[in-house]
């Protein structure tokens, strides 16, 4: 063989399998080129060595989900471009314990969801599942958002109540949350249906003032000790 072919036709040729049965063996990770996994079925080899993994199993690539962890800066309420460009595979947090494989398909086709304004960080999804996107959209005020909320100031009396029932904003009678100290400066916050600029308005109600805002749950999901710009996949065990 003198000229360069597609990855895809030389395991065709080595397997006896179909062109597109070969795309997908290389696509879901399962094909190896002198040792080295490759998912791309267009690339192109000479005289290296391919192999099919043993355990090798016939199957599209199973939808996934991302979860990133937003730095402060990027408003995704008004685009999630920006935090898209931070998933990519270097940045996956390195103590991911989901035992997925990094394949170049799992960046392909991500939907953006449950948006964080540009002062705070913390958990923002991207997902190719359609279920995962129905969920977070037409659950979105029933799903319970957790936060760390660094603040400075002199809380007002009986402020930490004031928090947890009887605020109001933009004329509006907020529900119920659940607020409690974590420390002498960071609040515990858990709401639903949360609104661009609540929690500042919350704790600005009490003699507050924020510095940072980090979500750390959206429902049952928790974004675990991923670091700025890192993301991690969400387990199949987790549901939010």
């Amino acid at each position: 063989m003198t000229e360069p072919v597609r990855l895809s036709k030389r395991l065709a040729e080595l397997t006896a399998c179909s062109r597109r049965e070969a795309e997908q063996y290389i696509e879901g990770g399962w094909v190896l080129v002198d040792g080295q996994v490759i998912d791309e079925p267009q690339f192109k080899v000479l005289a290296q060595k391919v192999e099919l993994a043993a355990d090798a199993r016939l199957a599209p690539i199973e939808p996934v989900t991302l979860l990133l962890h937003k730095p402060a800066g990027i408003d995704t309420l008004k685009d999630f471009s920006a935090a898209l460009q931070l998933v990519t595979p270097a940045s996956r947090w390195p103590d991911d314990r989901s035992g997925m494989r990094t394949l170049k398909g799992h960046f392909a086709r991500l939907s953006g969801i449950a948006p964080l304004e540009a002062d705070a960080s913390g958990l923002v999804v991207f997902t190719q599942d359609w279920r995962i996107v129905r969920k977070l959209t037409d659950d979105a005020g029933k799903l319970e958002h957790e936060y760390n909320v660094e603040v400075a100031g002199e809380i007002a009396p009986h402020g930490l109540n004031r928090l947890n029932h009887g605020l109001t904003y933009k004329g509006w009678t907020l529900p119920p949350v659940k607020a409690s100290w974590q420390n002498e400066t960071r609040l515990r916050i858990v709401l639903k249906a949360l609104q661009p600029g609540q929690i500042a308005h919350m704790c600005a109600s009490v003699g507050l003032t924020v510095m940072s805002i980090k979500r750390i749950r959206i429902g049952g999901v928790p974004l675990s000790k991923v670091q700025p710009g890192q993301w991690r996949y969400m387990a199949a065990s987790e549901k939010f």
